[in-house]
């Protein structure tokens, strides 16, 4: 299955010098990514490819259990690659390799 959504990045925690940041997968296809049959893994993770102008990785998404929602961790490699900021919106693909 291969998505692609439109996200906002966005930086997790309260704190400012906190280095996580995220984009959120939209709730449909939040909701299209749980429907797909897999193995369990940790968390409720599901291993994904994803795909940001030029910068491709392996990574996994989490599930946000308050909004029914899976967030993906952008590294600080992409991030920087890509002049992604706290608050930039940016285009996501995402190969989901689980299942």
């Amino acid at each position: 299955m291969i998505i692609e959504f439109e996200s906002e990045v966005w930086q997790w925690g309260a704190r400012d010098d906190s280095s996580w940041f995220f984009a959120t997968v939209p709730p449909e296809l939040s909701e299209d990514i749980r429907e797909i049959p897999r193995m369990p893994r940790g968390f409720g993770s599901v291993r994904v490819r994803a795909r940001i102008g030029g910068s491709e990785w392996t990574t996994s998404i989490f599930p946000d259990k308050g909004s029914g929602t899976y967030a993906l961790p952008l590294k600080k490699a992409v991030r920087d690659a890509e002049g992604l900021e706290k608050g930039a919106s940016t285009l996501v693909r995402l190969e989901v390799l689980d299942g």
